[in-house]
């Protein structure tokens, strides 16, 4: 299965992930701590369903959001911070593509120079050593 969200789309959902935590955390100290002891039933649901219903729609919003961040980046041209405006900037993509050939460039020169060299015969020079 494919990656939805990659490095930089879950740094952009951190405004939202941080809010997540802080709402998990007043659930757990009202659970353990109970500082409201005085409610009855109907008053920890309402106290519990106003940190619950908060925390999914945040939840919902945030995955959404997430999703909308990645599929943009895939379908538009994604330039790097500041350099929309400018004449000439690449895009993301261009960039990564151009590393990306450059490295098979390199890959491919490494695997060439590792291959033994053949002799006038046809033979490689590690044919000619198990022949001795």
């Amino acid at each position: 299965m494919a990656r939805i969200f990659d490095r930089d789309t879950l740094l952009d959902l951190t405004v939202n992930v941080i809010p997540l935590g802080i709402i998990l955390f007043f659930v757990a100290a009202f659970v353990l701590v109970d500082p409201f002891g005085e409610l009855d039933f109907y008053g920890r649901v309402l106290q519990m369903g106003l940190l619950a219903f908060p925390f999914v729609a945040l939840a919902i919003l945030t995955y959404v959001s997430g999703k909308a961040i990645a599929g943009d980046e895939k379908r538009s041209a994604v330039f790097f911070q500041g350099q929309a405006t400018m004449d000439d900037a690449q895009t993301r993509h261009e960039v990564e593509a151009e590393i990306e050939a450059e490295d098979a460039a390199e890959a491919e020169e490494e695997t060439d120079a590792d291959a033994p060299a053949d002799d006038a015969d046809g033979e490689t020079d590690a044919d000619d050593a198990d022949e001795e």
